[in-house]
Parts: C-alpha cells; sequence; structure tokens
C-alpha cells in the first residue's frame, strides 16, 4: 500500500519535466520544481513545528500555488485541511476551528480570518532550510474533508493516505496517463478533488486548474474545455444533467469523463454518448466518508429503455453490503441499506468519536478491526453485482450535488438573534430540489433581506434556502414533531395568494413566467420575482438561456441572465435582442 507522496514521488522521479499543474493565470510548474519547492515550503513548515498528524489549515485561492501547498503539508508530515474561499468567512472559520488547526497558510488579505494565520508568500520565499521531511505511513492522516451535519455543526472527515492513494490509482476505473490534462474545476473542499489532484499527480499527467464549473457554463464549456485541450475530467451529476441536446457535446473530446454527487439522467448520458464523445464514461457512487467513489458504472453499457442509470460495481479494494435494519444480508434484488467496507473507508469524524461510533461499524466482511460505513442510502442488487440507487433513508438531501443536513441550516439561521424558531423544508427532488426555510421571528423588527443577508455571510451558497418564509408558528402534527405536510401547504397557499403578485403583461413576460414555472416547481410566478431568491441557480439559469435560444432564435449568453434575474427585466432584454436581431 502506497503514500500520496509515494504515488507523487513515482511520478516527479519518471516525469521530471513534464508539467505537474498549471493555472488560468498562466503559472505552471514541472514535477521538479513541484517537488523542489514543496520540499522547501514543507521543511519551512517543519521548523515552525508541523509534525506528524498536525493539522494545517489551507486558505488560498485556487492556483498552482494552493496544490504546492497540500503537498507541502504531507510532505511534513501534516494534514491538509483545504477551505474554498468562496465560503463566507463565518463557514472557513467554523471548519479551520472545528479542525483545530496547528497553523493556516492564508493570503494577506485574508490574515485576521484565519486562525494561526501565515502568510503563503512568506513561507513560500522563506530561505531554504536543512532538515528531514516526514516519512508517513499509509495509515496515516493525509485531510480532513468537511460534509454538512445532522446536529447543526459540519462534520469533519478523517481520509488516511492509503485510502486517498488506493482511490487514485484504482485499477477498477478508467487509467489516467501522464499525456493526460485534468481539470481541476472542484470545490477544493469537496472530495471530488482528489480524482483531480492525486489521479492526476499519480499518472505524472497534468492538472489543469480552470474556473469552477458553474463558471464554465456561463462562458463555454465547450470552448474552454478545447482551450486548455483537456482529455479527463469528473463533472457532477448536475452539470451533467443540464448539459444535454444542442450542448451535449461539449464533453466530446475528452478520454475520461466521470460523473457523480447525484442521480444522474439516462437522457443527458444518451445525449452525450450520442454527441461525438468516443471516450470512457463512467457514473461513480461515494460518499465522502468511503474517499469519492465506491462503485462505478460504465455508461456506455446503459440499456436503450433504461429508466435509471446505474451505480455499477464495487471497485477493486472495496465492498458493498446491503442489509436490512437487522444488518442481515437482503436478497438480489430487494431493496437494502448500503453499507461499505474496504480500503477506502475513512478513519472517522474528528474529534467525534459519539457520531463515529454511530456509523462507522464494525465489518463482519473484513479482517479484525476494520470498520463499514452506514450511509444512510438504500439500494438494490440488479444481478452480478451491479447496484441500482434508491434513495436515502433519512433527512439528508443533495442540492446541486452538496450533501445538506437540514437541521444545519436551521441551527445557523436559528443563531440570529431575532430568530425564535425555524423549520427547514425539501421541495421538489433531484436535481430540481430546493431548500426552504419557514421562520418565526422574534418582535416585529427582522426584514427578510437582512436575514437572507445573514445566512449568505454564515453558510455555503448551497446551503441557502431558497425562500425565507415569516410565519407565526411552526406547525406539528400529532406526535409533537413538525409537520412538513402542512408546512409545504403553506407555501402552496403563499404561491396562489401572494399579496405582491403581478401578472405578466407581455408576451416575453408570459414565455418566462411559464418557464419558470416549469423549471423551478413554483406556482403563480410574479413578473416581479428575482429568479435566484426563487432557488434557481447558474445550472437552471443555462437550461432557461437554451429555451430562450431555441425559441426565439438569439444569442443569450448565461451571464445576462444571472445580472437580469428578476422576471421583467429579463422580458425587458430578450425583447431587446429580438429587436437587435
Amino acid at each position: 500500500m502506497n503514500t500520496l507522496i509515494d504515488l507523487f514521488t513515482l511520478s516527479a522521479d519518471a516525469h521530471a519535466d513534464r508539467t505537474a499543474v498549471s493555472d488560468e493565470s498562466g503559472d505552471k510548474l514541472t514535477y521538479r520544481e513541484l517537488d523542489e519547492l514543496s520540499t522547501r515550503v514543507a521543511l519551512e513548515l517543519r521548523a515552525r513545528g508541523v509534525g506528524r498528524e498536525d493539522r494545517v489549515g489551507i486558505h488560498l485561492r485556487r492556483r498552482v500555488d494552493l496544490f504546492v501547498a497540500v503537498l507541502a503539508v504531507l510532505k511534513a508530515g501534516g494534514v491538509y485541511v483545504v477551505v474554498d474561499d468562496r465560503y463566507p468567512e463565518a463557514r472557513r472559520g467554523l471548519m479551520l476551528e472545528t479542525a483545530g488547526v496547528r497553523l493556516t497558510l492564508t493570503e494577506s488579505t485574508w490574515w485576521e480570518q484565519s486562525p494561526n494565520p501565515v502568510v503563503w508568500d512568506e513561507i513560500r520565499s522563506a530561505s531554504p532550510r536543512d532538515g528531514e521531511l516526514a516519512a508517513p505511513v499509509p495509515s496515516d492522516a493525509a485531510c480532513v474533508l468537511f460534509t454538512s451535519g445532522s446536529t447543526g455543526v459540519p462534520k469533519g472527515v478523517v481520509l488516511e493516505h492509503g485510502s486517498v492513494a488506493a482511490f487514485a490509482v484504482n485499477p477498477s476505473l478508467p487509467k489516467l496517463e501522464p499525456d493526460d490534462k485534468v481539470a481541476q474545476v472542484a470545490n477544493v473542499s469537496f472530495d471530488a478533488v482528489h480524482f483531480e489532484l492525486w489521479g492526476a499527480l499519480a499518472a505524472g499527467a497534468e492538472l489543469a486548474v480552470m474556473p469552477s464549473l458553474a463558471d464554465l457554463v456561463r462562458t463555454d464549456l465547450r470552448r474552454e474545455l478545447r482551450r486548455r485541450r483537456i482529455t479527463a475530467m469528473l463533472a457532477p451529476t448536475m452539470a451533467v444533467n443540464h448539459i444535454t441536446g444542442e450542448d451535449a457535446d461539449a464533453f466530446s473530446g475528452l478520454r475520461v469523463l466521470h460523473t457523480g454527487g447525484d442521480v444522474v439522467r439516462p437522457a443527458a448520458c444518451r445525449a452525450i454518448l450520442g454527441a461525438g464523445f468516443d471516450g470512457v464514461m463512467c457514473n461513480l457512487y461515494g460518499p465522502t466518508e468511503a474517499t469519492t467513489a465506491v462503485t462505478c458504472f460504465d455508461v456506455s453499457g446503459l440499456a436503450p429503455d433504461a429508466a435509471n442509470v446505474p451505480i455499477g460495481s464495487a471497485i477493486d479494494g472495496t465492498w458493498v453490503l446491503l442489509l436490512d435494519d437487522e444488518l442481515r444480508p437482503v436478497p438480489v434484488g430487494a431493496p437494502g441499506n448500503l453499507y461499505i467496507g474496504g480500503i477506502g473507508v475513512a478513519r472517522g469524524y474528528l474529534r467525534d468519536p459519539a457520531r463515529t461510533a454511530e456509523r462507522f461499524l464494525p465489518d463482519p466482511s473484513g479482517p479484525p478491526g476494520s470498520t463499514m460505513y452506514a450511509t444512510g442510502d438504500r439500494a438494490r442488487d440488479l444481478g452480478d453485482g451491479v447496484l441500482e440507487y434508491l434513495g436515502r433513508s433519512d433527512e439528508q438531501v443533495k442540492v446541486r450535488g452538496y450533501r445538506v443536513e437540514p437541521p444545519e441550516v436551521e441551527k445557523s439561521l436559528l443563531a440570529h438573534e431575532q430568530v425564535r424558531d425555524v423549520a427547514v423544508v425539501v421541495v421538489g427532488s433531484g436535481q430540481d430540489c430546493r431548500l426552504v426555510a419557514f421562520v418565526v421571528a422574534e418582535g416585529e423588527g427582522l426584514a427578510p433581506q437582512a436575514l437572507r443577508e445573514y445566512a449568505e455571510s454564515t453558510m455555503p451558497d448551497y446551503q441557502v434556502p431558497s425562500e425565507l418564509l415569516f410565519v407565526e408558528n411552526i406547525p406539528a402534527n400529532s406526535h409533537g414533531k413538525r409537520d412538513r405536510d402542512r408546512l409545504l401547504a403553506l407555501l402552496g397557499e403563499r404561491d396562489r395568494s401572494r399579496e405582491e403578485y403581478v401578472a405578466p403583461r407581455t408576451d416575453s413576460e408570459r414565455y418566462l413566467t411559464e418557464l419558470w414555472e416549469m423549471l423551478l416547481g413554483i406556482e403563480r410566478i410574479s413578473v416581479t420575482d428575482d429568479f435566484l431568491r426563487l432557488g434557481g441557480h447558474s445550472m437552471l439559469a443555462f437550461r432557461v438561456r437554451r429555451r430562450i435560444e431555441r425559441d426565439y432564435a438569439v444569442k443569450l449568453p448565461v451571464q445576462d441572465l444571472l445580472e437580469n434575474t428578476v422576471l421583467a427585466d429579463l422580458a425587458v432584454l430578450m425583447d431587446g435582442q429580438v429587436l437587435a436581431g
């Protein structure tokens, strides 16, 4: 079993003069340069007290230096905790505080936002030091990644070197080659980065740091992938589900395309495969607690009439178990609770033995002392070990591909001094699901916009409810629990009788009203409504743009939609485009 340092060292020795990492600014490093620079920084970290399994925060922009920092932390024997610079300051601080970082590598402009800060430019340019690097072993922790927590606090998942390294070079997945250019588009705090970063470096390939996928969709995904000569990427399921039809050839230049994170639509897969894509496309499944992916399905094997895309079979070194509520195996074809065992299973939750014991159970299929992870997912075996995903057994949902526990959102909102009670419900399903918060305010001084701004300052954008509805109280059912059905009924009543409703007045407004109601699943949309406030996002804006271009024969960049989010304003923009054409 290898460590991540072992994998990188092998590539650095074999491919010293090849480009290891590049970014949009034009900065790039060869494997030799990356090795030398990360070693110098690692020795500086060692001199500052970083040792075996010390956690080190990394709060840097997505560019070449971020990945230098990751490698340096590992060479120093530490554990990297990367926080995305796009997260609100409060969220970043909570993650780093929860992780208990020894120090944080950050930029001078973010000095006051980081615990125990060390300015990156200072440590990067420090004079070379003598010393010895650490020699991690496969069972040492490599990183901490955070997921949403049902108790209101994000959970820090501790992943070990051996687990991440085994995924990076897993023989069950399409093999990356030194000539590959792997797109780095994932949120760096999200486990998809393991395929991008360690898959590329283990293969001697180039890690091409690009704008986020949402930003790429706003411009021209196909053009940008070709401009950077990308050959391999992991595209979130939400992006794949939205990029169909005339845009399906966006991926046609790739050799390897993975998707994962949510339920992928068969129609989207067929559209991509039928639009000139002749590489390997795989649907991956796996929670952060099992190192990115534990099953894989080659989409080229999808039956022509398939109603669902399977999540596939267990990859090498990993096994999956389908058990009933008494932890007994279920027959082939029967629904069961999905458990995961093998090399990919994480160590557990950082500094949280109670939650670790609840979800990481003794593994009856593994060696003594090994654990299996209780995913909370439901699945069934279609035969020959090929699994079909059936949904969740708890309240956890996926919003834009990210795991969200509604109780965490509720706790964040309850932290506002003028919020007395709150209930968050999920509206819709699959790629169209969104969060709606019902809020009981303390007194009469809290404005909806003020509460939204508070939410946006404390939570990542995917956790911020699309709507904040003020109510006098949260209804309860006969068991004393929050009555979700009654809350949804209140939402429907609001949609039918909103006082601020303004009916469409022009053909363009009527067209957009019908389109938004269909895509967002909301009744009686007013021409004064805001697309983003109703739960819209860049991927849905992409679908809006595609429909407008098809029906009106005009070119309308997604960025224009995101800058004209009030329905009436977008209608005016559309009319102007039609007249200009």
